[in-house]
Protein backbone atom coordinates (compact mmCIF):
# COMPACT_ATOMS: atom_id res chain seq x y z
CA UNK A 1 0.00 0.00 0.00
CA UNK A 2 1.48 3.54 -0.78
CA UNK A 3 1.63 6.38 1.39
CA UNK A 4 -1.24 7.80 -0.71
CA UNK A 5 -3.31 4.51 -0.37
CA UNK A 6 -2.80 4.78 3.21
CA UNK A 7 -3.89 8.76 3.24
CA UNK A 8 -7.10 7.57 1.59
CA UNK A 9 -7.87 4.85 3.42
CA UNK A 10 -7.36 6.69 6.67
CA UNK A 11 -10.30 9.44 5.91
CA UNK A 12 -13.88 8.24 6.75
CA UNK A 13 -16.87 9.35 5.38
CA UNK A 14 -18.03 11.14 8.46
CA UNK A 15 -15.06 13.02 8.12
CA UNK A 16 -15.74 14.33 4.67
CA UNK A 17 -19.17 15.42 5.41
CA UNK A 18 -17.70 17.32 7.94
CA UNK A 19 -14.59 18.94 5.87
CA UNK A 20 -17.97 19.51 3.05
CA UNK A 21 -20.09 21.15 5.89
CA UNK A 22 -17.36 23.40 7.01
CA UNK A 23 -17.25 26.81 5.33
CA UNK A 24 -14.21 28.11 3.47
CA UNK A 25 -12.89 31.32 4.54
CA UNK A 26 -14.43 32.78 1.25
CA UNK A 27 -17.64 31.69 2.25
CA UNK A 28 -17.33 33.25 5.21
CA UNK A 29 -16.47 36.32 4.00
CA UNK A 30 -19.02 36.44 1.51
CA UNK A 31 -21.88 35.96 3.87
CA UNK A 32 -20.21 38.51 6.34
CA UNK A 33 -20.16 40.80 3.67
CA UNK A 34 -23.85 40.18 2.68
CA UNK A 35 -25.51 40.53 6.24
CA UNK A 36 -23.77 44.10 5.89
CA UNK A 37 -25.19 45.20 3.07
CA UNK A 38 -28.08 44.12 4.09
CA UNK A 39 -27.89 46.07 7.27
CA UNK A 40 -25.87 48.88 6.26
CA UNK A 41 -29.16 51.15 4.86
CA UNK A 42 -30.54 51.06 8.43
CA UNK A 43 -27.43 52.58 10.11
CA UNK A 44 -26.67 55.07 7.29
CA UNK A 45 -28.06 58.87 6.01
CA UNK A 46 -30.79 58.83 2.70
CA UNK A 47 -27.83 59.90 0.45
CA UNK A 48 -25.34 57.19 1.34
CA UNK A 49 -28.00 54.46 0.54
CA UNK A 50 -28.14 56.55 -2.61
CA UNK A 51 -24.73 56.12 -3.65
CA UNK A 52 -24.42 52.59 -2.34
CA UNK A 53 -27.38 51.46 -4.68
CA UNK A 54 -25.15 53.40 -7.72
CA UNK A 55 -22.29 51.23 -6.44
CA UNK A 56 -24.66 47.78 -6.87
CA UNK A 57 -25.95 48.93 -10.62
CA UNK A 58 -22.17 49.95 -11.62
CA UNK A 59 -21.41 46.21 -10.36
CA UNK A 60 -23.94 44.77 -12.60
CA UNK A 61 -22.96 46.59 -15.39
CA UNK A 62 -19.40 45.55 -14.77
CA UNK A 63 -19.89 42.30 -14.31
CA UNK A 64 -22.03 42.03 -17.75
CA UNK A 65 -18.65 43.67 -19.18
CA UNK A 66 -16.81 40.79 -17.99
CA UNK A 67 -18.55 38.17 -19.46
CA UNK A 68 -17.47 39.76 -22.78
CA UNK A 69 -13.82 40.82 -21.89
CA UNK A 70 -12.82 38.74 -19.00
CA UNK A 71 -14.52 35.17 -20.03
CA UNK A 72 -14.69 36.18 -23.80
CA UNK A 73 -11.73 37.92 -24.51
CA UNK A 74 -13.55 40.57 -26.49
CA UNK A 75 -12.84 44.67 -26.24
CA UNK A 76 -15.64 46.82 -25.36
CA UNK A 77 -15.67 50.75 -25.19
CA UNK A 78 -19.16 50.96 -25.63
CA UNK A 79 -20.66 49.56 -22.52
CA UNK A 80 -22.66 53.19 -22.00
CA UNK A 81 -24.35 52.72 -25.17
CA UNK A 82 -25.97 49.20 -23.66
CA UNK A 83 -26.60 51.50 -20.57
CA UNK A 84 -28.42 54.35 -22.11
CA UNK A 85 -30.34 51.96 -23.91
CA UNK A 86 -31.53 49.79 -21.29
CA UNK A 87 -32.27 53.64 -19.03
CA UNK A 88 -34.50 55.22 -21.84
CA UNK A 89 -36.50 51.72 -22.15
CA UNK A 90 -37.29 51.91 -18.42
CA UNK A 91 -38.45 55.59 -18.75
CA UNK A 92 -39.81 55.17 -21.35
CA UNK A 93 -42.15 52.62 -20.37
CA UNK A 94 -42.43 54.16 -17.26
CA UNK A 95 -43.51 57.81 -18.38
CA UNK A 96 -45.53 56.87 -21.43
CA UNK A 97 -47.06 53.72 -21.19
CA UNK A 98 -47.23 53.75 -16.88
CA UNK A 99 -45.49 50.48 -17.00
CA UNK A 100 -44.43 49.47 -13.55
CA UNK A 101 -40.65 49.69 -12.62
CA UNK A 102 -39.93 46.28 -12.41
CA UNK A 103 -41.41 44.95 -15.53
CA UNK A 104 -39.21 47.33 -16.75
CA UNK A 105 -36.16 45.59 -16.25
CA UNK A 106 -36.74 42.30 -18.19
CA UNK A 107 -37.95 44.68 -21.40
CA UNK A 108 -34.36 46.36 -20.83
CA UNK A 109 -32.71 43.29 -20.74
CA UNK A 110 -34.47 41.70 -23.84
CA UNK A 111 -33.82 44.94 -26.01
CA UNK A 112 -30.57 45.09 -25.04
CA UNK A 113 -29.60 41.68 -25.42
CA UNK A 114 -30.67 41.65 -29.28
CA UNK A 115 -29.29 44.59 -29.67
CA UNK A 116 -26.09 43.40 -28.57
CA UNK A 117 -25.99 40.16 -30.26
CA UNK A 118 -26.80 42.36 -33.64
CA UNK A 119 -24.01 44.52 -32.98
CA UNK A 120 -21.93 41.72 -32.34
CA UNK A 121 -22.21 40.11 -35.82
CA UNK A 122 -20.82 42.41 -38.19
CA UNK A 123 -18.50 42.87 -35.43
CA UNK A 124 -17.01 39.06 -36.04
CA UNK A 125 -13.75 40.19 -37.96
CA UNK A 126 -12.70 42.54 -35.43
CA UNK A 127 -10.33 41.89 -32.63
CA UNK A 128 -7.99 44.39 -30.70
CA UNK A 129 -7.89 48.04 -31.29
CA UNK A 130 -10.30 47.96 -34.32
CA UNK A 131 -13.27 46.07 -31.63
CA UNK A 132 -12.10 48.93 -29.62
CA UNK A 133 -12.26 51.79 -32.11
CA UNK A 134 -16.11 49.79 -33.13
CA UNK A 135 -17.23 50.07 -29.72
CA UNK A 136 -16.16 53.63 -29.46
CA UNK A 137 -17.87 54.69 -32.24
CA UNK A 138 -20.88 52.67 -30.61
CA UNK A 139 -20.30 54.67 -27.40
CA UNK A 140 -19.69 58.16 -29.04
CA UNK A 141 -23.04 57.68 -31.44
CA UNK A 142 -25.41 57.07 -29.19
CA UNK A 143 -25.62 60.07 -27.01
CA UNK A 144 -26.29 62.35 -30.19
CA UNK A 145 -28.60 59.33 -31.87
CA UNK A 146 -30.73 60.64 -29.08
CA UNK A 147 -30.68 64.01 -29.22
CA UNK A 148 -32.11 63.70 -32.96
CA UNK A 149 -35.48 65.28 -33.58
CA UNK A 150 -36.92 62.42 -35.18
CA UNK A 151 -36.79 60.02 -31.52
CA UNK A 152 -37.58 63.02 -29.54
CA UNK A 153 -40.96 62.76 -28.99
CA UNK A 154 -39.97 59.05 -27.46
CA UNK A 155 -36.91 60.33 -25.66
CA UNK A 156 -37.40 64.20 -24.67
CA UNK A 157 -34.17 65.26 -26.68
CA UNK A 158 -31.85 67.45 -25.10
CA UNK A 159 -34.24 67.74 -22.15
CA UNK A 160 -34.63 63.82 -21.24
CA UNK A 161 -37.29 62.41 -19.03
CA UNK A 162 -38.54 62.79 -15.76
CA UNK A 163 -39.60 59.85 -14.01
CA UNK A 164 -41.04 58.96 -10.59
CA UNK A 165 -39.05 57.13 -7.45
CA UNK A 166 -41.56 54.08 -6.77
CA UNK A 167 -42.49 53.96 -3.08
CA UNK A 168 -41.85 50.11 -0.71
CA UNK A 169 -45.17 48.23 -1.73
CA UNK A 170 -46.77 46.10 1.01
CA UNK A 171 -46.34 49.29 3.48
CA UNK A 172 -42.79 48.35 4.70
CA UNK A 173 -41.58 50.74 6.66
CA UNK A 174 -38.75 51.50 3.98
CA UNK A 175 -38.24 55.24 2.46
CA UNK A 176 -37.91 54.18 -1.40
CA UNK A 177 -34.19 55.07 -1.38
CA UNK A 178 -34.12 51.44 1.09
CA UNK A 179 -36.32 50.12 -1.05
CA UNK A 180 -34.93 50.62 -4.24
CA UNK A 181 -31.11 49.41 -2.41
CA UNK A 182 -32.81 46.06 -1.42
CA UNK A 183 -34.65 45.58 -4.87
CA UNK A 184 -31.60 46.22 -6.57
CA UNK A 185 -29.22 44.03 -4.45
CA UNK A 186 -31.88 41.23 -5.06
CA UNK A 187 -31.63 41.64 -8.68
CA UNK A 188 -27.93 41.88 -8.17
CA UNK A 189 -27.72 38.68 -6.52
CA UNK A 190 -30.02 36.57 -9.06
CA UNK A 191 -27.53 38.00 -11.66
CA UNK A 192 -24.48 37.15 -9.93
CA UNK A 193 -25.87 33.44 -9.60
CA UNK A 194 -27.15 33.28 -13.34
CA UNK A 195 -23.39 34.94 -14.18
CA UNK A 196 -21.90 32.17 -12.20
CA UNK A 197 -23.65 29.33 -13.56
CA UNK A 198 -23.40 30.38 -17.57
CA UNK A 199 -19.34 30.44 -16.36
CA UNK A 200 -19.39 26.89 -14.76
CA UNK A 201 -21.68 25.87 -17.56
CA UNK A 202 -20.98 24.43 -21.26
CA UNK A 203 -21.09 27.64 -23.03
CA UNK A 204 -18.84 29.54 -20.31
CA UNK A 205 -16.19 26.77 -21.28
CA UNK A 206 -16.64 27.58 -24.40
CA UNK A 207 -16.28 31.44 -24.26
CA UNK A 208 -13.10 30.37 -22.15
CA UNK A 209 -11.77 28.58 -25.19
CA UNK A 210 -12.28 31.27 -27.55
CA UNK A 211 -10.77 33.85 -25.38
CA UNK A 212 -7.70 31.50 -25.06
CA UNK A 213 -7.18 29.69 -28.90
CA UNK A 214 -10.04 30.93 -31.68
CA UNK A 215 -8.42 28.86 -33.81
CA UNK A 216 -7.99 25.96 -31.40
CA UNK A 217 -11.76 26.25 -30.32
CA UNK A 218 -13.02 25.73 -33.71
CA UNK A 219 -10.63 23.06 -34.36
CA UNK A 220 -12.87 21.09 -31.56
CA UNK A 221 -16.39 22.07 -33.20
CA UNK A 222 -17.02 25.14 -30.96
CA UNK A 223 -19.06 27.89 -32.99
CA UNK A 224 -17.10 30.82 -32.92
CA UNK A 225 -18.79 33.37 -34.55
CA UNK A 226 -22.18 32.42 -32.37
CA UNK A 227 -20.78 32.47 -29.32
CA UNK A 228 -19.01 35.67 -29.76
CA UNK A 229 -22.34 37.31 -30.39
CA UNK A 230 -24.03 35.95 -27.63
CA UNK A 231 -21.08 36.67 -25.61
CA UNK A 232 -21.95 40.32 -26.59
CA UNK A 233 -25.64 39.86 -26.38
CA UNK A 234 -25.71 38.12 -22.50
CA UNK A 235 -23.25 41.35 -21.76
CA UNK A 236 -25.58 43.58 -23.40
CA UNK A 237 -28.73 42.18 -21.14
CA UNK A 238 -26.71 42.79 -17.86
CA UNK A 239 -25.31 46.19 -18.69
CA UNK A 240 -29.16 47.14 -19.58
CA UNK A 241 -30.73 46.15 -16.93
CA UNK A 242 -28.60 47.95 -15.08
CA UNK A 243 -29.14 50.79 -16.97
CA UNK A 244 -32.73 50.46 -16.53
CA UNK A 245 -32.12 50.54 -12.43
CA UNK A 246 -30.02 53.42 -12.47
CA UNK A 247 -33.28 55.12 -14.62
CA UNK A 248 -35.36 53.98 -11.56
CA UNK A 249 -32.86 55.36 -8.83
CA UNK A 250 -31.58 58.07 -10.58
CA UNK A 251 -35.47 59.34 -11.45
CA UNK A 252 -33.91 60.98 -14.93
CA UNK A 253 -32.39 60.64 -18.03
CA UNK A 254 -30.84 62.46 -20.60
CA UNK A 255 -28.39 61.95 -23.80
CA UNK A 256 -25.52 63.73 -21.75
CA UNK A 257 -25.83 61.38 -18.95
CA UNK A 258 -24.00 58.63 -21.24
CA UNK A 259 -21.31 59.98 -22.73
CA UNK A 260 -18.18 58.10 -24.01
CA UNK A 261 -17.06 58.79 -19.83
CA UNK A 262 -19.73 56.00 -18.70
CA UNK A 263 -18.17 53.58 -20.76
CA UNK A 264 -14.08 54.35 -20.03
CA UNK A 265 -15.32 54.11 -16.16
CA UNK A 266 -17.48 50.86 -16.57
CA UNK A 267 -13.62 49.51 -18.09
CA UNK A 268 -11.57 51.23 -15.00
CA UNK A 269 -13.71 49.37 -12.41
CA UNK A 270 -13.84 46.29 -14.12
CA UNK A 271 -10.04 46.49 -13.96
CA UNK A 272 -9.98 47.96 -10.62
CA UNK A 273 -12.27 44.92 -9.31
CA UNK A 274 -10.05 42.20 -11.55
CA UNK A 275 -10.37 40.90 -15.04
CA UNK A 276 -11.89 37.14 -14.79
CA UNK A 277 -13.05 37.31 -11.51
CA UNK A 278 -16.99 37.91 -11.25
CA UNK A 279 -16.90 39.17 -7.59
CA UNK A 280 -14.55 41.91 -8.25
CA UNK A 281 -17.55 43.89 -10.03
CA UNK A 282 -18.38 44.85 -6.39
CA UNK A 283 -15.49 46.60 -5.86
CA UNK A 284 -15.08 48.31 -9.54
CA UNK A 285 -18.59 49.67 -8.66
CA UNK A 286 -17.42 50.93 -5.30
CA UNK A 287 -14.36 53.01 -7.35
CA UNK A 288 -16.15 54.53 -10.13
CA UNK A 289 -18.59 55.64 -6.71
CA UNK A 290 -16.59 56.92 -4.26
CA UNK A 291 -12.84 57.37 -5.46
CA UNK A 292 -14.21 60.32 -7.87
CA UNK A 293 -15.57 62.15 -4.60
CA UNK A 294 -12.37 61.06 -2.47
CA UNK A 295 -10.63 63.25 -4.80
CA UNK A 296 -12.55 65.85 -5.18
CA UNK A 297 -12.54 66.69 -1.59
CA UNK A 298 -8.82 66.34 -1.67
CA UNK A 299 -8.89 69.04 -3.74
CA UNK A 300 -11.56 70.53 -5.73
CA UNK A 301 -9.45 72.12 -8.09
CA UNK A 302 -7.53 69.32 -9.09
CA UNK A 303 -9.73 66.58 -9.04
CA UNK A 304 -9.23 65.02 -12.19
CA UNK A 305 -5.27 65.15 -11.31
CA UNK A 306 -6.14 63.28 -8.07
CA UNK A 307 -8.19 60.88 -9.24
CA UNK A 308 -5.54 59.71 -12.23
CA UNK A 309 -2.80 60.02 -9.30
CA UNK A 310 -5.25 57.23 -7.27
CA UNK A 311 -5.68 55.54 -10.24
CA UNK A 312 -2.02 54.86 -10.96
CA UNK A 313 -1.14 54.08 -7.66
CA UNK A 314 -4.10 51.83 -7.42
CA UNK A 315 -3.19 49.89 -10.46
CA UNK A 316 0.55 49.94 -9.17
CA UNK A 317 -0.14 48.33 -5.99
CA UNK A 318 -2.58 45.73 -7.15
CA UNK A 319 -1.76 45.40 -10.90
CA UNK A 320 -4.13 42.40 -11.44
CA UNK A 321 -7.15 44.03 -9.23
CA UNK A 322 -8.76 43.49 -6.13
CA UNK A 323 -9.19 39.74 -7.45
CA UNK A 324 -5.30 39.45 -8.13
CA UNK A 325 -4.99 40.89 -4.68
CA UNK A 326 -7.39 38.33 -3.04
CA UNK A 327 -5.81 35.23 -4.53
CA UNK A 328 -2.30 36.43 -3.25
CA UNK A 329 -2.97 36.90 0.14
CA UNK A 330 -5.30 33.39 0.40
CA UNK A 331 -2.25 31.82 -1.20
CA UNK A 332 0.41 33.24 1.52
CA UNK A 333 -2.10 32.15 4.14
CA UNK A 334 -2.40 28.94 2.65
CA UNK A 335 1.26 28.22 2.88
CA UNK A 336 1.25 29.25 6.86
Amino acid sequence: MTVGEENVSVTTPAQRAAAARTLSPGTALSLLLLAVMVLCPFFISGFQVFQLNLMLIYAIAIMGLNLLTGFNGQFSLGHGAFYAIGAYTAAILMDQFGVSYYWTLPAAGVICFVSGFLFGLPALRLEGVYLALATFALAVATPQMLKLSIFEHWTGGVQGIVILKPDAPFGLPLSQDQWLYFFTLAIGLLLYWAARNIVASRSGRALMAIRDNPLAARSMGINVALYKSLAFGVSAFFTGIAGSLGAIVIQFVAPDSFTFVLSVALLVGLVVGGVGWLPGALAGGAFIVFVPNIAEEISKGLSGAMYGVMLILLIYLMPTGAGGLIRTVSDRLRRR
